[in-house]
């Protein structure tokens, strides 16, 4: 078991170190590709419009723009409750029957008798 996770961490060190040697390398082949064009010189009359050929730079390279991030964007929409409020009128009144008469005494209660 501990021969299988030393495996799959080296080969995990090893695809990082790939990833991050081949961008590297890469970019010394754009500048192999700069050095061995030809250069073009245009000879432009005034007033005059030529369409001859166009050069075209590839500045999107997938490759040297590649970079490791710990961002995972997020798929899922986001949910928003909203809580409903219906507003009620309250009638706060209470009544209570008071006895002025003393009907005996409870021994479980411990306090002494209140009459209200």
């Amino acid at each position: 078991m501990k021969k299988r996770i030393v495996l799959i961490n080296l080969f995990m060190s090893v695809t990082v170190l790939f990833a991050m040697l081949f961008q590297t390398i890469h970019s010394y082949e754009h500048v192999y590709k700069q050095l061995t064009e030809k250069r073009c010189n245009h000879h432009s009359v005034v007033g005059q419009k030529q369409i001859t050929h166009s050069h075209t730079v590839d500045t999107n390279c997938h490759v040297c723009h590649f970079a490791f991030s710990t961002f995972i964007p997020n798929s899922s929409q986001a949910l928003s409750f909203h809580k409903v409020t219906i507003e009620t009128s309250y009638v706060y009144y209470y009544t209570k029957v008071a006895s002025n008469f003393f009907k005996g005494s409870l021994f479980a209660l411990r306090a002494p008798p209140s009459i209200i």
